[in-house]
C-alpha cells in the first residue's frame, strides 16, 4: 500500500508571490517608459488624440495614461496673465470660445448675448488683464484672419505683447453648408492647406500654441431639413483625414515615426474633441451641451498651461507636462537611499557566497539562514521601498489617472472590507479588558480601511461620506489622548528617551519622503498632527507631574491646557509669527492657514480622549465596576450610545455642505466616538473579540496613510496609480496596485520600527501595539507584526539577555568563513553604513546629526 502525498507550501509563499508582482510590474513599467514613453514623453498626443468619459455626467473626461487638471480662474492667470489669446472660426469655435473665457474669468459670459450680433467678432478683458478675442471667419480667408496667421515681425514691445499666446482655428461646416458660394470642400482643402504651410515655413510661429480644432461631426437624426440636405458625415470624415495628415506628414521610416514627430509639430490638433461627442448632449445635431464643451475648453488650457506651472508638488497635471529633474541635493537624497537599500542588500547576499563555498567544501550548514540576513533588511526594505516610491511619482514609469466616484463601487468595496473583517473575527480565551491591543488595532484598522476607500474614489465632495470621514480622524486623535495618558498616569516614565522613540517613529518615513518627493511635510498631515498633540500631551502631563494623582488638579491642568491652546489658535499671527520664525532659521516654508485648519477641526478631541484614559483609571481604581448600580450604569449607556449615534448619521447627513459640518465638527466629533467605544466595550464578549484582517491594517495604518500619496494613489493623492494601463483594465489595476502597496506599508512599517531602535536603542518591550519581531534569521520573513503608529503605552523593563556564545577552537578560513566569524576587515565605509560605529554614540548626538543634516539640505535646497 502506498503512502499519500504530501503537498507541502512554503509558508514565504506570499512573500514570494506578491515580490514576482512587483517585480514583473517594475519590469512592464520600465518597458513601457523606454520602448513607447519616449515617442510622448509629455503626454500631449494622449491629450489630444484618447480618452473616454468617467462615469454618465459628462463631467470628467479622462485622457488616455495622463491626468487631466480642472483649471479655475486664479490657475488659468499663471500662464494668461496679461497676454492675448485669440479664437477664429463660426458658431462651433465661438461656443468653444464663450465656455474658454468664463474659465479663465467666471464675471465674462457664457454666451454671446442675444442683440443680434451673434455672426461678429467679440472681445473681452479678463481681471487679469488676458486679452481674450473672438474672430467671427468661418471661412478663415479674412484680412484679419491672414494677420494673425502671417503676422509681421514684431519690434516693438507692444507688438510683441499682441502676439498670441494661444491661437484657435476653426473651419469646415460652412464650407459645406454653403458649398455653392463658398466652393465646398476643394475650396476648405485649398485654404487649410496654404494656412498649414504658412505656420509650418515662418521663422516665428504665429502664437506660442497653434490649434486647428476638427470639423465637428454630427448628429444627423436632429440636423435641421437645410443643414441635413448640405452636411454629409461622410464629408466631415473626408475632412478630418485631411486636417489630420496635413497636421501630422506621413514619414516613410518607423522609427522616426515612434521617436520624434510628437516633439517636432507647429500645429496642435485636438482629434479628440469629435470622440467626446455624445449624441444626447445635443438639441439641433450641431451645438453639443455646455459641460462637454466646457470639457473641451479645459483640455485647451491644459495643453498651453500645464507645463508653465513650477516644477514642484502636487504633480497633479501630467498631461502635457514633463517631470522635473531632481534638485542637487533631492539628488544627494536619492543617491544615499538607493546606496543604503544597496549597501545592505550586498552585506546580506555575501551569505550566498559562504553558502558556495561550503558546499564546494563539504561544510554543513543551515540552509535557511542564508538568503537574506534579517540584520540588513530594514536597509534594503526602507532604501528600496522610497526608491520604488520615487519611479512611481515622479517619473512616467507608471500612468497615472484622475478619480471617478461611483456610489455602487464605493458600497461593494466598503462591504466587501466588512464582510472580509467579520470572517476573520477571533475570540481571546478571557477578556482583554477596555479599549485592549487588539481592539484598538482592529479600530484602526478598519477605520483606515474606510479612509483608503474614500481617497481612492475620491468621495471628498459627497458630503454624506465626508463628514463620517472627518470623524473617523478624530477618533485616531482620540486614542493618541487616551494612550499616552494612559502611559504616563500608571508609568510616571518622562525620560526623553521615550519621547525620541515616538517621535522618530512617528516621523522618519514622512521626513524620508518630504526630501526623496520634494515635498512639504504638512502635506502628510497625520503625522506631523499626532507629532504635536503628543508634545501637548507630554507637556500637560509633566509640569506639575508630581501632583498627578491629585485628580482636581490633574483635571484643572488638562482643561488649562485646552483653554490655553484654543486661545492660541484664536490668534492667527501667533501661529504665523512662530513658522515666520522657523522659515528665516530652518528654511521650513509651512503654511499657518492650512495647519491652521488641520489642527481646529479636533482640537478638542484629544482632550476628550485624555479625560477617557482618566476616568477608566480611576474606575479600575476603585473599583466601581463591582458596585450594585454598575450594571444598571452600562444598560443606560449602551442606549444613550445608541441613540447618540443615530442622531450624529442624521445630523451629519442633513447638513447642507460639508462646510457647513465643519463648522460643527470640533464640537460634536467626540459625541459618536464615546458612543462607539462604549458600544464596543460593552459586554466582555464584545471586549475579547476582535478581526485578524482589521487588526493587520491597523498595525500598519501609519505607514498606509502616507505611502498611499504615492504608491497607491497617484500625483500627491490628487489620482490613481496604473500599474495596469487602460480605463477597462482598472478594476485588476486595483487589485494588484492594492495588494502590492499594503504589501510595502507593511515591510515599511517593520523596517522604520527596526530603524527607529537602531537610533533612539532598543527596548525589550514598547508599546501595547507592539509585538517583537524573530531575532533569527529568515528569508524574507518580516511578516511578524512591529511597531504602530499612535503609541498607547510601553513597559518599564527594557532590558535585553545576550546569548552566550561558546569558546570556539582556532578553524580553517574556510569553516570561519561558514560560522560568519572570519577576520576579514571589513571596510570603514560599510561600518559606517551598517551602523558598527554609530551605534556607539549617543541617541541626542545622532538626533542632533540628523537635525543638523536636515537643516543643511533646508539651507541648500533648490526646486527644479
Amino acid at each position: 500500500m502506498t503512502a499519500k502525498r504530501t503537498i507541502s507550501l512554503n509558508p514565504l509563499w506570499y512573500h514570494h508571490f506578491i515580490l514576482t508582482a512587483m517585480i514583473c510590474a517594475l519590469i512592464a513599467g520600465l518597458l513601457r517608459f523606454v520602448l513607447f514613453g519616449q515617442y510622448d514623453p509629455m503626454h500631449c498626443s494622449a491629450l489630444l488624440s484618447s480618452g473616454s468619459w468617467l462615469g454618465s455626467a459628462y463631467r470628467n473626461w479622462q485622457p488616455k495614461g495622463c491626468m487631466l487638471y480642472s483649471y479655475q480662474s486664479k490657475d488659468a492667470s499663471r500662464c494668461l496673465s496679461s497676454r492675448r489669446v485669440v479664437f477664429v472660426g463660426d458658431s462651433v469655435t465661438r461656443a468653444l470660445y464663450f465656455q474658454f473665457i468664463h474659465t479663465v474669468d467666471p464675471t465674462l459670459p457664457k454666451e454671446p448675448l442675444d442683440d443680434g450680433r451673434k455672426h461678429s467678432d467679440h472681445s473681452f478683458v479678463s481681471g487679469t488683464q488676458t486679452k481674450l478675442d473672438f474672430v467671427w471667419d468661418p471661412f478663415l480667408n479674412t484680412t484679419s484672419t491672414l494677420a494673425l496667421i502671417n503676422p509681421p515681425i514684431a519690434h516693438s514691445i507692444d507688438e510683441q505683447a499682441e502676439r498670441p499666446t494661444l491661437l484657435v482655428l476653426g473651419s469646415g461646416l460652412w464650407y459645406l453648408r454653403y458649398a455653392d458660394t463658398s466652393g465646398g470642400l476643394s475650396a476648405w482643402e485649398a485654404n487649410i492647406e496654404a494656412h498649414i504651410e504658412a505656420i509650418n515655413g515662418a521663422r516665428n510661429k504665429p502664437a506660442d500654441e497653434v490649434v486647428f480644432l476638427p470639423v465637428e461631426e454630427i448628429v444627423p437624426s436632429k440636423l435641421s431639413p437645410e443643414r441635413l440636405n448640405t452636411m454629409q458625415s461622410s464629408d466631415i470624415d473626408a475632412m478630418n483625414s485631411d486636417l489630420y495628415h496635413r497636421v501630422k506628414p506621413s514619414t516613410n521610416s518607423s522609427w522616426s515615426q515612434l521617436l520624434g514627430s510628437a516633439s517636432s509639430e507647429r500645429i496642435s490638433l485636438p482629434s479628440v474633441f469629435n470622440k467626446m461627442l455624445d449624441d444626447s448632449q445635443t438639441q439641433d445635431g450641431l451645438h453639443f451641451s455646455e459641460a462637454i464643451v466646457n470639457a473641451q475648453a479645459n483640455i485647451l488650457l491644459n495643453l498651453r498651461c500645464n507645463n508653465e506651472w513650477p516644477q514642484t508638488f502636487p504633480m497633479d497635471k501630467t498631461c502635457c507636462r514633463m517631470y522635473p529633474w531632481p534638485g542637487p541635493v533631492q539628488s544627494v537624497v536619492l543617491a544615499s537611499l538607493l546606496l543604503y537599500a544597496c549597501t545592505s542588500l550586498y552585506r546580506s547576499c555575501e551569505q550566498r557566497f559562504v553558502k558556495l563555498v561550503c558546499m564546494l567544501s563539504d561544510i554543513n550548514i543551515d540552509t535557511k539562514t542564508w538568503v537574506v540576513n534579517k540584520a540588513h533588511l530594514p536597509g534594503i526594505i526602507f532604501g528600496g521601498s522610497l526608491i520604488m516610491i520615487y519611479l512611481a511619482d515622479r517619473t512616467g514609469m507608471w500612468l497615472k489617472e484622475q478619480k471617478q466616484f461611483n456610489p455602487w463601487t464605493f458600497g461593494f468595496l466598503c462591504s466587501a472590507s466588512l464582510a472580509a473583517g467579520l470572517v476573520t473575527v477571533r475570540r481571546a480565551d478571557k477578556d482583554l479588558g477596555f479599549l485592549n491591543r487588539d481592539q484598538t488595532d482592529e479600530w484602526k484598522g478598519w477605520m483606515q480601511i474606510a479612509i483608503l476607500i474614500y481617497h481612492y474614489l475620491g468621495a471628498s465632495k459627497i458630503s454624506g461620506i465626508y463628514n463620517p470621514i472627518r470623524v473617523l480622524v478624530a477618533a485616531y486623535l482620540f486614542m493618541t489622548g487616551y494612550g499616552h495618558t494612559t502611559f504616563y498616569l500608571k508609568k510616571v516614565d518622562f525620560g526623553y528617551l521615550r519621547v525620541l522613540r515616538i517621535l522618530v517613529r512617528l516621523n522618519l518615513l514622512t521626513i524620508a519622503l518630504t526630501y526623496t518627493m520634494n515635498t512639504n511635510y504638512l502635506s502628510y498631515y497625520f503625522s506631523p498632527l499626532v507629532s504635536m498633540w503628543f508634545l501637548i500631551i507630554y507637556l500637560t502631563l509633566w509640569i506639575g507631574s508630581q501632583l498627578n494623582e491629585n485628580t482636581p488638579f490633574l483635571v484643572a491642568k488638562i482643561f488649562l491646557s485646552m483653554g490655553a491652546f484654543a486661545a492660541f489658535m484664536k490668534q492667527p499671527w501667533l501661529l504665523e509669527g512662530l513658522f515666520k520664525i522657523l522659515e528665516r532659521v530652518f528654511f521650513i516654508d509651512w503654511s499657518a492657514r492650512e495647519w491652521t485648519f488641520r489642527v481646529s477641526l479636533d482640537q478638542y478631541t484629544v482632550y476628550c480622549g485624555m479625560f477617557a484614559a482618566l476616568a477608566s483609571i480611576k474606575i479600575r481604581d476603585n473599583h466601581l465596576t463591582e458596585h450594585p448600580f454598575w450594571p444598571i450604569f452600562i444598560r443606560a449607556s449602551t442606549g444613550l450610545s445608541a441613540i447618540v449615534l443615530v442622531w450624529f448619521m442624521g445630523f451629519e447627513l442633513g447638513q447642507e455642505s460639508k462646510f457647513t459640518y465643519n463648522t460643527w465638527h470640533p464640537y460634536i466629533s467626540s459625541l459618536p466616538i464615546l458612543a462607539f467605544v462604549t458600544l464596543r466595550n460593552a459586554t466582555p464578549l464584545l471586549r475579547s473579540c476582535s478581526s485578524r484582517v482589521f487588526a493587520f491594517i491597523g498595525k500598519c495604518s501609519l505607514e498606509t496613510f502616507i505611502i498611499q500619496y504615492h504608491l497607491w494613489l497617484a500625483a500627491d493623492t490628487k489620482g490613481i496609480l496604473l500599474l495596469i494601463p487602460g480605463i477597462k483594465w482598472r478594476a485588476l489595476n486595483f487589485i494588484l496596485s492594492t495588494t502590492v502597496f499594503i504589501y510595502v506599508s507593511h515591510q515599511v512599517a517593520w523596517a522604520t520600527g527596526e530603524i527607529t531602535s537602531w537610533i533612539c536603542g532598543d527596548e525589550k518591550n514598547t508599546l501595547p501595539t507592539t509585538r517583537d519581531a524573530p531575532t533569527t534569521e529568515v528569508s524574507l520573513d518580516t511578516t511578524n507584526p512591529h511597531s504602530e503608529t499612535v503609541p498607547l503605552a510601553t513597559d518599564m523593563d527594557s532590558s535585553r539577555t545576550e546569548p552566550e556564545t561558546p569558546l570556539r577552537h582556532p578553524q580553517r578560513w574556510v569553516d570561519r568563513l561558514a560560522q560568519g566569524t572570519g577576520t576579514r576587515r571589513t571596510p570603514v565605509f560599510f561600518k559606517s553604513w551598517s551602523g558598527a560605529r554609530l551605534q556607539e554614540v549617543d541617541v541626542k548626538a545622532k538626533i542632533m546629526i540628523w537635525a543638523c543634516l536636515m537643516w543643511l539640505a533646508n539651507t541648500f535646497w533648490t526646486n527644479p
